[in-house]
């Protein structure tokens, strides 16, 4: 390949080795979740609803990175699950409440040992370079 496309090769590409570490570690999640009938977003919002108990979707999607066009759907879901209920705010009805329901709580119980079995599977990293990539993970999402 000629040097003025080197940018384009692959192996140049910072964003190819996240994608890749990031579908990799979310089907390592999956033998543990999809007992529990829940994918990896879903578990993600739960456990931010497990430590805040109540957020709107505006919040919800501001912590987690993601648009209320994929939050909506699974909101959804987790609510015909009976996992959360969706409220609209009284003050303004533009916002979504969202709240963990007590059904949704038991999960958290089914669910506190995923992130020690997940460590437990090792990452080929060391202590010392994990807390390196979660630091530098997190200073990219700025």
């Amino acid at each position: 390949m000629a040097q003025e496309f080197e940018q384009l090769l692959l192996k140049n590409q910072l964003c190819f080795p996240m994608y890749a570490c990031g579908r990799k570690i979310v089907g390592r999640y999956t033998p543990y979740l999809k007992p529990l009938g829940l994918t990896y977003t879903q578990y993600i919002v739960l456990m931010v609803l497990w430590e805040k108990e109540s957020v709107n979707v505006g919040q919800l999607g501001e912590t987690l990175h993601l648009d209320a066009g994929t939050l909506t759907p699974l909101l959804k879901r987790l609510e015909t699950a009976g996992y959360v209920t969706r409220e609209r705010s009284k003050e303004d009805e533009r916002i979504t409440n969202i709240a963990i329901t007590p059904e949704g709580n038991k999960l958290k119980k089914k669910c506190k040992d995923i992130p020690m079995k997940l460590a437990s599977e090792g990452m080929n990293l060391t202590e010392k370079e994990a807390a390196q990539l979660y630091k530098l993970l997190y200073k990219f999402l700025g």
